[in-house]
């Protein structure tokens, strides 16, 4: 496994490798110009009016220029004698040729200078570091020179002003390619780290899909297989080809697809000769129109809830094995006082504790069997204002006062979509808690429902003390109680039932009393 440190030089020799590969390529091009602008000096530069002031040099330094950029361009020179080496004495020799061009012609009034800047361009865009000012500066020392040459002879003053501006053109061009360069260069340098980085990542990513224990599959717009996974193919029992349809692929996936109703909801469908698959289909807005479906087998699915129900079943059986035991101690204790006993007051006392310790077991018993009664929910679109006083009128008993303890506001069209005898149990533990902890003032009980988002909430609030916040973290786990004679099994198969009715039982934190809300669906 490499280090840190190796993997930063192993970077930046792959960063040096690259600039250095980009800098040939831009010298190759560079030459090819070079070759050309030789080639027309030499060929054509007389019937193009150049050389009239002195003929034979002109031709004379236009062949040779041809010939040094011809011995020049070749790859083995840099090679031989080193890139900025090469780079250096081809700026050097194009400066000398064309000023001396430009003698032989008509000066700093002609358009070689042009052809200079352009060179100058070319160098700052291979050079390297502070040689492109010495390639400005050699260009500008080359045309003053002559320029003052040719001022000693025939030509004007006002050549001087014309060469000033010239010369201040190299630095400015020298300076802007150089700084161009720079900036392509880093770019450059920063779209292939980022590719790089882009493409360990890709692999990555196709790694961990090609492991997934869940099918992947990616439809293109046209609904054809853009990629899928191993396990996918094998969840379908067919292969899944890159560009092959989907209803050819997998017709049964496709069929289910075209009948669902949108979104991310997930569905079922059985594959020919195959398993039950369960599926979710996604759209993702950064895709561009594809299509991504995920796949389980309901096999492993069921395996899998089967296991956490044991697993759940196993703490549950220790917790009522534990509570059945207090009571039957104290039963048996109870007994074999009784048997002893010769008076009618301490007989009357034992009898009560056998009563009412049976009566906790038989209330523990209840309670299990509510539990297992939660996968059998059959839910209906209730209509809450009439089951809430249904169930207040079997509730509360016991005269007026215990109904004036309860304060209810449900609207009469709200509707809740719930297993009756569910509801029922809920809102009967709900209530029992509040009535135990709440004042018997009118209205210390409040009841209400109302919309929100599409669902329907039904809220419970007391005017008791609340619950500590030491036992928020615990009020939802099976055989916890704050009170002496409970099972701590009311909250618990209260949330089980709401969830069976896909429906969440959840505690509102505020100050005052205990508040609970239960959130379902108003229609099945």
């Amino acid at each position: 496994m490499s280090t840190p440190v190796a993997a930063d030089r192993a970077g930046g020799d792959i960063t040096l490798a690259s600039a250095d590969a980009a800098r040939r390529v831009s010298l190759r091009y560079f030459n090819i110009f070079r070759l050309v602008m030789a080639a027309v000096f030499a060929v054509f530069g007389r019937s193009m009016g150049l050389g009239d002031s002195a003929p034979v040099m002109f031709v004379v330094v236009a062949v040779g220029y041809l010939l040094a950029v011809l011995a020049m361009g070749f790859p083995d020179v840099s090679r031989r004698f080193g890139f900025d080496r090469v780079v250096t004495l081809q700026m050097v020799v194009d400066i000398i040729a064309l000023t001396l061009l430009m003698h032989a012609s008509n000066g700093v009034n002609g358009g070689l200078p042009t052809l200079l800047m352009v060179l100058l361009a070319g160098g700052g865009l291979v050079g390297q570091g502070q040689w492109v000012l010495f390639y400005a500066a050699l260009a500008t020392v080359a045309v003053l020179t002559e320029n003052g040459i040719r001022a000693l002879g025939a030509g004007q003053a006002t050549d001087f002003f014309v060469a000033g501006m010239v010369c201040i053109g190299f630095f400015g061009v020298a300076l802007m390619a150089r700084l161009l360069a720079r900036r392509a260069l880093v770019n450059e340098l920063l779209a292939r780290t980022r590719g790089a980085d882009l493409a360990k990542q890709q692999a990555i990513n196709e790694r961990i899909i090609e492991d997934m224990p869940d099918g992947v599959i990616v439809l293109d717009p046209r609904q054809c297989v853009s990629q899928a996974n191993p396990q996918a193919a094998r969840l379908l029992g067919s292969p899944l080809n890159d560009g092959a349809p989907l209803a050819q692929a997998a017709p049964e996936l496709a069929a289910a697809l075209a009948g669902g109703t949108g979104g991310d909801e997930s569905r079922l469908f059985h594959p020919e000769g195959g398993k039950a698959v369960r599926f979710r289909v996604v759209i993702p807005s950064e895709a561009g129109g594809d299509t991504l479906i995920y796949l389980q087998d309901m096999a492993q699915i069921q395996a899998q809830a089967q296991q956490i129900k044991l697993a759940a079943l196993g703490r549950l059986t220790a917790g009522i094995a534990h509570e059945i035991r207090n009571p039957l101690t104290a039963v048996s204790h109870a007994a074999e006082l009784l048997r002893e006993e010769k008076r009618a007051e301490s007989q009357a006392r034992l009898t009560r504790i056998i009563n009412d310790n049976a009566q906790r077991i038989e209330q523990l018993v209840r309670d299990v069997l509510s539990l297992g009664r939660r996968d059998r929910a059959h839910p209906e679109a209730l209509v809450l204002a009439s089951f809430v006083r249904e169930f207040l009128d079997e509730f509360t008993l016991h005269g007026e006062t215990e109904k004036a303890q309860i304060a209810v506001d449900v609207p009469a069209a709200l509707t809740l979509a719930f297993d009756r005898a569910h509801l029922h149990q809920i809102l009967w533990n709900l209530l029992g808690n509040a009535r135990r902890y709440a004042s018997a003032g009118p209205g210390a009980i409040r009841v209400w429902a109302q919309a929100a988002d599409g669902r329907t909430e039904v809220h419970v609030c007391d005017d008791g003390p609340g619950i500590a916040a030491s036992h928020l973290g615990q009020l939802f786990e099976p055989f916890f109680t704050t009170h002496a004679k409970g099972t701590g099994l009311g909250l618990y198969i209260a949330r089980e039932l709401a969830e069976a009715n896909r429906a969440h039982l959840t505690l509102v934190e505020g100050e005052g009393g205990a508040h609970f809300c239960l959130s379902g669906m108003s229609e099945p």
